[in-house]
């Protein structure tokens, strides 16, 4: 259930609005390109996490593959990201809850919300488990009635509602009113939106047969992105004209208001909460174990591998949760100067960590084929042509943002952090590994 509603985060309820409004009903080849893309990363992540199941995930692959400054490099920017999205995803939180609870201050509710996934993230991986299994299980029956609502309403089985056929798809300036350019910008906006679809692969090795969680995970990733996002996108575009100004609030809202649905847009406030909670659980979570597998690599202090009785790595989850608070102030005391510059910072590191992922998968696949070609579980296809194809894809991405005015803040922050934690990988102190235990190494002497 976590691998299913692992994709679908709050991005896809609101954002997916702005992408409708520039790209028109082309935005389901934005969507679909994107997912392309994120199916293509997550078939290179599950080969090499069905080898070797680890906290640390592909910061311990681009440790063993590129590099240890590339583990060490990767590893602290995923985990700042996350740490950013902490601190956003507990204000957007406590946004929707202060509109039913106007009375609380919004920085109460927003530590609330922080403090209360963080003792379950603390209490146990089980604890972490069930939260985020609800928040999928809310997640998935939303979208799939959505889909239910919005397929009887094209094919003209609700009364009251006029059948629109092609009419909001192929009229009103076409499939893509705005050009080719439109549609390919929307791939820039819409990878953000899968982020988060690689948390299995962390969380894999946490569970009671972690290759068969990643081969599971891995292999229903495509109709997962089809069903959710390509299936709602369509329902979107093919009910509601593209250039109507309700989709830039939320178009779920507005194709359940076009249906009838009473309460549309309260019912949306309860899934995007939902949507919320489950970003800000997983970021706790994944966050203190990218801390913990990069202390094992000898990345962070060793203090970081302390567990309690339950197996929970609690130094790193506050530390990661501390910070969290620390960027919640900053977007009290400062949203447009500090906070901004951390999220405009920590903008383009999903597209690192996709483009470090391939690159790692490109030298590591080489590797195991020369030892022991047979441990492998799930295979990327046509190797090494589609991870080409898609190290291609994400440097054409890359480099696109230095030319889109509204994200060329993002790139040029992006790799100004990476540049500094780079240059601390070779300044510092090197520490060495605690436990080499889960390498590939150590792996492959297991299996072979």
């Amino acid at each position: 259930m976590i691998s299913i509603g692992g994709v679908i985060g709050a991005g896809l309820f609101i954002g997916s609005g702005a992408v409708i409004h520039s790209a028109g009903p082309g935005a389901l080849i934005s969507y679909a390109l994107a997912g392309l893309l994120v199916v293509f990363v997550m078939r290179m992540l599950g080969e090499m996490a069905s080898v070797n199941p680890t906290s640390g995930s592909f910061s311990t692959f681009a440790s063993e593959a590129i590099g240890p400054w590339a583990g060490y490099t990767i590893g602290w920017l995923y985990w700042f990201f996350w740490v950013i999205v902490i601190a956003i995803e507990a204000t957007a939180g406590a946004s929707i809850i202060q509109y039913w609870l106007p009375g609380i201050p919004l920085w109460v509710l927003s530590l609330s919300l922080t403090v209360l996934l963080t003792l379950t993230n603390i209490k146990s991986v089980k604890s972490f488990a069930e939260f985020e299994y609800w928040f999928s299980m809310v997640k998935v029956v939303s979208i799939t009635l959505f889909l239910i609502l919005g397929t009887a309403a094209l094919l003209g089985l609700i009364p009251g509602i006029e059948k629109p056929g092609m009419t909001n798809l192929m009229g009103n300036g076409g499939f893509m009113p705005n050009g080719i350019g439109s549609v390919l910008l929307g791939i820039t906006v819409v990878i953000f939106s899968f982020m988060g679809t690689e948390i299995i692969a962390v969380a894999a090795g946490e569970s009671a047969e972690p290759s068969k969680a990643v081969r599971v995970a891995t292999n229903s990733v495509i109709w997962r992105i089809l069903f959710f996002y390509l299936g709602s996108i369509f329902i979107v575009v093919a009910i509601l004209p593209w250039d109507s100004m309700e989709l830039l609030k939320s178009p779920f809202v507005a194709v359940l208001e076009y249906i009838g649905v009473p309460g549309g847009a309260q019912i949306m406030n309860v899934i995007v909460l939902t949507a919320v909670l489950s970003c800000l659980n997983s970021g706790l979570y994944t966050n203190s174990r990218m801390l913990y597998g990069m202390a094992q690599k000898g990345n962070a202090p060793k203090a970081f591998l302390k567990l309690n009785k339950n197996g929970v790595p609690v130094r790193a989850i506050l530390f990661g949760t501390f910070f969290a608070y620390i960027g919640v102030i900053f977007n009290y005391i400062s949203p447009d100067k500090v906070f901004l510059f951390l999220i405009n910072a920590s903008g383009g590191i999903a597209l690192l960590v996709y483009l470090v992922i391939a690159f790692s998968h490109l030298r590591m696949r080489r590797k195991i084929e020369r030892k022991n070609k047979d441990i492998l579980q799930v295979k990327m296809w046509l190797f090494p042509y589609l991870t080409y194809l898609t190290i291609a894809g994400i440097g054409i991405i890359l480099l696109s943002m230095f030319f889109i005015e509204s994200m060329r803040a993002q790139i040029f922050l992006t790799l100004f952090i990476a540049i500094l934690i780079v240059g601390s990988y070779f300044l510092l102190p090197k520490r060495n590994s605690p436990s080499d235990e889960g390498s590939y190494e150590a792996k492959k002497s297991d299996v072979g």
